[in-house]
């Protein structure tokens, strides 16, 4: 089924139901239909078919999301364009992709006025408002007016391109992942699969995180039930526990850094989650330590979801009840994993040489199935790095257990060599984690003259909170020994992420890979 089809499901569900809920109005099925049916006969009435690319550019908002919707309707492919990205780095997706439509929010006029020069390829702006700051772009309700509201009539392919979504690109020039009507199917299934409802249960999905990444996709998978989706704008602490209380949310997705502010909030004790049945945790590594007290916390609702853009979100999944043993939050050893590899997929870990390593060896994590991405857009070369005969090569270094549970060391890039000695930043990573004062941390490999590579940890702390870098070190000593503890702590008010909440530790390292960094 073409991914439109999900929220169509949905539709037929219950027209009347509320479908998404934004800051200034709700949305039914009925109304989100119609409109999306609306952008999707604009589009083709511009004479744009299955090979055009479309952009979104807004902060989280439902026109925003309905505007995916319409996109997809039409056949074509959506770029997701996150607000928060530089715009010199929009301008780049934007063309590289080949966009020639833009669809954006007031909020990034001023933007879009300045890219517009630099974007020949872009022949079509609409703005979701009704003032576009523009004399010559219409708003979306203008340019809609008179649009017949109902479908298309639109062949799809399974394995056209639904997205091509930006990855890489925190030094170069950034990839685009091409996923396809059927990876994306598959991923909303396997999501159906395992985050589960009684058919009498209502379902309330709270986007916080960007839509443009797996917030949104995780999102169909509420739709297609007939569940709302509340769309915050932002994913600020104080607004994701009021929506949850208010709209009775029960599941969200959060990155963990998200996850450690909801955790800070003043008061969170006496706050009521009694209606979520799943907070699910992906996009980055989570802190086991942390990870113990949101269960204590928040009860046994925590999910996780394990993947990457190549594989969108979809490699393997942890359940709440494999949180937990014998009642009682499970050890380190469970908490440490991402899940059990996801029904719809063939995972293995391979050797340096492609070949399958027994239980409990490291190797990359290679995956094969409908879930993985059609190719890079125009970089067959690459494409051929990573897709190799039906497999994505993840650049994920990791193992199974005897049980079947998946342990991601780290990424191959990622690894440090440190006096010949490997060290995975991940192992360190989690140890930091566990000091009350640390908020977030990402260590890193920076160059060193004796040792090749010193192993440095740049340190986020929690507001007000005080800790010695010696302290940390020493920490890492005790339970790591000299070789994999920090050479060095530095202390940041903010590491920097990307949309989703990610540590971008490309970014971290740029400030320490040049001549006079070689020295600690």
């Amino acid at each position: 089924m073409a991914i439109i089809d999900f929220f169509d499901r949905g539709w037929r569900l219950g027209p009347s139901a509320t479908a998404y809920v934004g800051e200034d109005r709700s949305w039914t099925f009925d109304e989100a239909r119609k409109l999306s049916c609306q952008i999707a006969h604009g589009l083709r009435a511009e004479g744009l078919d299955r090979d055009t690319k479309a952009g979104v550019l807004s902060p989280n908002d439902p026109r925003a999301w309905i505007c995916v919707l319409g996109i997809w309707r039409a056949g074509l492919a959506w770029v997701p364009l996150n607000p928060t990205v530089p715009a010199a780095d929009l301008q780049v997706i934007l063309d590289r992709f080949d966009c020639e439509v833009l669809f954006y929010h007031r909020s990034t006029a001023t933007t879009v006025a300045k890219l517009a020069p630099m974007l020949p390829k872009v022949k079509h702006y609409i703005c979701l408002d009704e003032d576009p700051a523009a004399d010559d772009v219409p708003s979306l309700a203008d340019w809609t007016a008179g649009h017949p509201d109902t479908p298309p009539e639109v062949r799809y392919e399974m394995d056209d391109v639904a997205a091509i979504a930006s990855t890489g690109g925190t030094t170069g020039l950034p990839k685009g992942v091409m996923n396809t009507h059927r990876s994306f199917s598959v991923v909303v299934a396997q999501f159906l699969l395992n985050v589960q409802y009684r058919a009498d249960e209502p379902v309330v999905d709270l986007a916080a995180l960007p839509m443009t990444h797996a917030a949104g996709v995780f999102s169909l998978a509420a739709t297609a039930r007939g569940g709302t989706v509340v769309v915050l704008p932002r994913a600020e602490p104080g607004a994701i526990l009021d929506a949850i209380e208010r709209y009775r949310v029960t599941e969200v997705f959060l990155a963990p850094t998200v996850a450690y502010r909801v955790m800070e909030t003043p008061g969170i004790e006496e706050r009521d989650f009694s209606s979520v049945r799943y907070l699910i945790y992906g996009a980055a590594p989570m802190s086991t330590d942390k990870l113990r007290r949101a269960i204590e916390l928040f009860g046994p609702i925590l999910t996780e979801a394990y993947g990457l853009a190549e594989a969108f979100a979809g490699i393997s999944f942890m359940r709440p009840e494999e949180h937990l043993v014998d009642g009682r939050t499970a050890p380190d050893s469970r908490l440490a994993s991402c899940g059990r590899p996801n029904p719809l997929i063939n995972l293995e870990i391979r050797d340096d040489d492609g070949r399958p390593v027994p239980v409990g060896q490291t190797g990359e994590i290679c995956v094969q199935g409908d879930i993985l991405m059609k190719g890079y857009y125009k970089e067959p070369d690459k494409t051929a790095e990573s897709l190799i005969d039906g497999w994505l090569h993840t650049g994920d270094v990791g193992h199974l257990d005897q049980d079947g549970y998946l342990f991601i060391t780290d990424r191959k890039k990622d690894m440090i060599i440190s006096g010949g000695m490997n060290v995975f930043p991940s192992e360190v990573e989690q140890v930091i984690w566990s000091h009350p004062a640390v908020q977030d941390c990402a260590v890193i490999g920076v160059p060193h003259d004796d040792w090749g590579e010193a192993v440095t940890a740049v340190v986020e702390l929690n507001p007000g909170a005080q800790v010695d870098g010696s302290e940390l070190i020493a920490l890492c000593k005790d339970r790591l020994g000299s070789v994999r503890a920090p050479k060095r702590v530095d202390f940041v008010d903010s590491l920097p992420r990307s949309g989703n909440g990610k540590v971008l530790k490309r970014a971290v390292r740029e400030r320490y890979w040049t001549a006079g960094a070689r020295q600690i």
